[in-house]
């Protein structure tokens, strides 16, 4: 499985905005073949909102990423001054799932 997420930098400001639009998205990506979860999670002590999916592997993600669906659902590009930074994309291999324990 693979998670990959994508730190973004939101403006002071402009948090409630950044939020309403993953409220209103089109929800295409829960369809696509391999993927397993979404999050997105809000700073508590930073700037950094992270958009947070997992995959069951790196092809599905890049399948994702190649489709229709994708282009559909990043069509409406939200207004630059929104962010305060570059967008930081990661990807990791989860080594680990499960409880605490």
């Amino acid at each position: 499985m693979i998670a990959v997420s994508n730190r973004i930098q939101v403006a002071k400001g402009h948090e409630q905005d950044f939020e309403a639009r993953f409220g209103g998205r089109a929800r295409l990506v829960e369809n696509m073949h391999g993927f397993v979860r979404l999050e997105i999670l809000r700073p508590i002590n930073s700037d950094y909102y992270i958009v947070l999916t997992h995959w069951q592997d790196e092809a599905s993600f890049r399948a994702w990423t190649d489709s229709a669906e994708f282009k559909e659902a990043h069509r409406n590009r939200p207004p630059a001054e929104m962010f305060s930074g570059p967008n930081v994309f990661e990807m990791h291999e989860v080594i680990r799932w499960g409880d605490a324990g």
